[in-house]
This record gives structure tokens, sequence and C-alpha cells, in this order.
């Protein structure tokens, strides 16, 4: 048994992993200030006595004896990112160096869950880990872009200066139970619109493209790298291998509902990335030939059946 603190435990994939991590018989502290994570993720999990949940926000520090730390904690969607720019990079930048220092002290391993989005709008495809980025520092996204950015060059430092062990993941878009409705994402909002029947809203021409990986191929991902070899630090991409038009994801979602939304176009957000597909080869070899293996539709299926549930209860 190990005891592991999951920062964002209350959050789409954090809850995901308390429940992973609870089940392979872990002792599991959930850290969450419910910005956008919510107690109804993990309710289920409070009668586990080996789960302990704390509310708390990771820009203050916080203490405690573990072994593992996945430090998940920011808010991960536009709508939210951007609702408190300062914020969101607060958490990620002062969530990091309190979180390493906690790992520092308890000698804990530590991973950080990056994003594709340090990659920017690519002018490389499909986007492999040794390239750089094409990011804008001072446009909407930036809060988070930057962020995840520094986040990454903290866990490096402190790896290299004060040798902590480290893990970084990088997430390409994922999906499934769990989400937040309202997130703004385009999974959660195509499905939600679809399912009251209102018009499906696709910004720009719906060309651009992106990976969507289904929740439960991404915590395998997860699990595998935190418990991968000591000194391999990443980071790793995690995401699916297949690519879909926003346009295509619009019409398997109709398709799925039955639904007869319309689709109508909106103007491209500023900085939205146009294209945006993994290269997973070193996430293959490195993590024990791991790869998404969840098809879009099937992962839908699940994902809808979940959000039906959500909307006829609100109702």
């Amino acid at each position: 048994m190990k005891k592991i603190l999951i920062t964002g435990g209350a959050g789409f994939i954090g809850s995901h992993l308390c429940e992973r991590l609870l089940h392979e018989g872990n002792e599991v502290i959930c850290l969450d200030n419910y910005f956008t994570g919510t107690k109804e993720n993990i309710i289920h999990l409070l009668e586990n006595p080996y789960f302990e949940l704390v509310r708390h926000d990771v820009t203050a520090p916080y203490y405690a004896e573990v072994d593992q730390i996945y430090n998940l904690a920011c808010p991960a969607s536009p709508v939210h990112y951007q609702y408190n720019p300062i914020k969101t990079i607060k958490t990620s930048v002062m969530g990091a160096i309190n979180m390493l220092g906690l790992a520092k002290r308890v000698k804990a391993r530590i991973l950080q869950a990056s994003t594709s989005e340090v990659y920017g709008d690519p002018e490389v495809h499909p986007q492999p880990e040794s390239y750089w980025g094409n990011v804008n520092t001072i446009g909407p996204r930036s809060c988070y872009d930057e962020g995840k950015r520094c986040a990454e060059t903290l866990f490096m430092d402190y790896h290299t200066q004060n040798n902590v062990d480290i893990k970084i993941i990088r997430i390409f878009n994922t999906y499934g139970p769990n989400m937040n409705p309202h997130d703004g994402r385009v999974v959660s909002n195509f499905i939600v619109q679809a399912l009251k029947g209102e018009d499906i809203t696709i910004f720009g021409d719906g060309s651009q493209t992106r990976s969507f990986q289904y929740v439960d191929d991404l915590i395998e991902g997860t699990v595998r790298m935190m418990n991968s070899e000591k000194g391999f630090t990443g980071p790793v991409n995690l995401g699916n291998q297949g690519e879909f038009t926003m346009l295509q994801l619009a019409q398997t979602v109709l398709d799925i509902t039955g639904s007869k939304s319309k689709l109508i176009h909106l103007p491209l957000p500023k900085d939205d990335p146009q294209q945006r597909k993994p290269d997973t080869s070193l996430a293959y070899a490195k993590l024990n030939g791991w790869e998404s293996k969840v098809k879009l539709e099937d992962g839908l299926k699940k994902t809808i059946s979940y959000f039906d549930k959500l909307l006829k209860n609100e109702h």
C-alpha cells in the first residue's frame, strides 16, 4: 500500500485517478479547492476508509507524509482558465513550487500533469516531445499554456538541482464521464447541445483537428508513467493516435444521440490551434506498449450516457 496525494483530485481526471488508485489498494489523499472540481465526482469514495478528502488550494503549501504525488490541480478548459487568468497561472506555477517542495522534503516521486497546449499552434505535425512549441506569451490562452510550460521547467530544475524524482506527462484532449457539462470544451459542448436539441456551435469552418482520448486510456498511461523506471522523467505525450475534424466530431455526436440539432458556425477564437495530434511512439516504447485503445464512437457512447443522466437529474 502506497500513500498517494492527488491535487485536483475532485476534478474530471483526478476523480478517475482516485478511484483507480483506491481500487489498487492504496491510501489516497484527494486535495481540491472546488474551483472546477466537484464533490459529486468523488462522493461515492468517501465511505472508503483509505480515502481522505481535503479542501485546499495548492497556491498555499500543504504538508503530508506521502510516497507519490500526482499534481493535477489547474483549470483546464478555456472557459474556466480564462475566467481568472491570474489565478490560473498562479495555480500552475505556485502549485508546482509547493508540491515540488513537499516531494523534496518527504522524498516522494511526483508527476506533473502537463498539456498538449505547451505546443501552442504547432508548426510540426504530429507533435513529438522534442518539439518546443509555437506559443503566444501574451494572448488569452497564455495563462494556461505558459503556466504549464513554466511548471515543466520547475519540475526539471528541481530534478537536476535537488534530485527530486519527477515524471512529466503531456495530456492531449481527453473526454469521458465526470466532465463538467458547462466547461466549454468541444466534446461536452457538442454533447450537451445535441441532447438539449440546441444548435451545435462550431468555431471557424470546422476543419481544425484534434485527437480525442477516452479518460480510461489516459489514466492507464498516467499510472504507468508514475511507476516507470527511475531516471526516465519524460515529458511523454498521452493522447489518441487518431485525428478528427470538428465537423467529424459533431456528426458523430449527432449520429449517436439521434439529435436534430443544426450546425452553426461562429468566429474562431484567438490563438485556437489549427491542428493537434500526438506522436505517442515514446509512450509506446517506455510505458510497456501503452497506446490509446478506446475508439471514439465507444467512448462517446459512454460519455453521452453520463451527460444524459446528468441533464435529466438537473431537469
